[in-house]
């Protein structure tokens, strides 16, 4: 299993691997050994299987011969698991039971919105609810990653397009995104869509619609599903949205929520998320993703 990821060091966004000894910054380890590497994620994902393999070439050097340079978790900082995608896409509705549970029609196709780059956060990041809006929810997603530029392709053609995956929490403003007939206001306020904590190769997932999928709050399950149940999986998303659009490397592909988020309690049931809370999105594979509200 490779698991790439993001460290912020001295401001900087560095590439990192997460393994057994601990996370090796990548940057600083290609000094060390002479060796050129890429730098983020998106230059990874331009490279490659070549990328990926001077990774893999350069993390078993390290693990034989230069230990100290492994970190553990604990003393780093996390950066997004994904860096200036072109195009943060979101799939709404994509689980019968949430589109139920939403009182809203069940999609006969995919209903797609968007968030910024403003609104991307890293695991552990604390993120600042704005006073301009009261009914704020979770909604564990997995997030598809672009590896090549695709148009116009089909479903069965979709798989090769997928660099990999990431654990996504689209945070919402209820309030906010039904003031209006579109969402994106109460989508994408500034921190709104943590990703992480790790970004790990599509090979390493095999079948991305057999994972389960777990969201607590203050250590509460609320949501728990498996992205089997989702209307329409990782591949049709992919190619229909490649028929009205060029999906580029490193875009981002929210894939939608399973039941059980705030808004589809009864009105009297619903507690919003506040200050202090606590929400960890757990996917098989994947890990955890776990950012705190202030």
């Amino acid at each position: 299993m490779m698991r790439l990821l993001h460290i912020v060091k001295n401001e900087e966004l560095r590439l990192a691997i997460f393994t057994e000894q601990g996370v090796l910054d990548l940057a600083e380890a290609g000094e060390v050994f002479n060796f050129s590497l890429p730098q983020t994620l998106k230059q990874v994902i331009i490279q490659g299987e070549e990328g990926l393999a001077k990774i893999e070439e350069i993390t078993n050097k390290a693990m034989s011969q230069r230990k100290d340079l492994f970190r553990q978790e604990e003393s780093i900082t996390f950066g997004p698991s994904v860096d200036s995608p072109e195009k943060i896409i979101c799939i709404g509705l994509n689980y019968i039971s949430h589109a139920e549970e939403s009182k809203m029609k069940v999609p006969t196709e995919p209903i797609v919105f968007s968030k910024f780059s403003n609104a991307l956060s890293a695991h552990q990041q604390i993120v600042e609810l704005p006073n301009n809006a009261e009914k704020y929810d979770y909604e564990a997603e997995l997030v598809v990653i672009i590896g090549k530029e695709a148009r116009n392709i089909t479903e069965e053609e979709a798989p090769n397009y997928i660099f990999g995956y990431t654990i996504g929490n689209d945070l919402s403003a209820r309030d906010l995104q039904f003031k209006t007939g579109q969402w994106l206001i109460g989508k994408t306020l500034d921190g709104f869509a943590p990703v992480g904590p790790y970004t790990v190769p599509s090979k390493f997932i095999g079948n991305p619609h057999n994972l389960d999928i777990e969201c607590r709050v203050n250590g509460q399950v609320c949501q728990k599903a498996n992205t089997k149940d989702m209307i329409f999986n990782c591949y049709k998303i992919i190619s229909y949205l490649s028929e009205y659009m060029t999906l580029k490397p490193g875009d981002v592909i929210f894939t939608g929520t399973p039941e059980g988020v705030i808004l589809g309690y009864p009105e009297g049931e619903q507690a919003w998320l506040t200050s202090q809370d606590e929400v960890t999105i757990s996917i098989d594979k994947l890990g955890t993703l776990r950012n705190t509200l202030s």
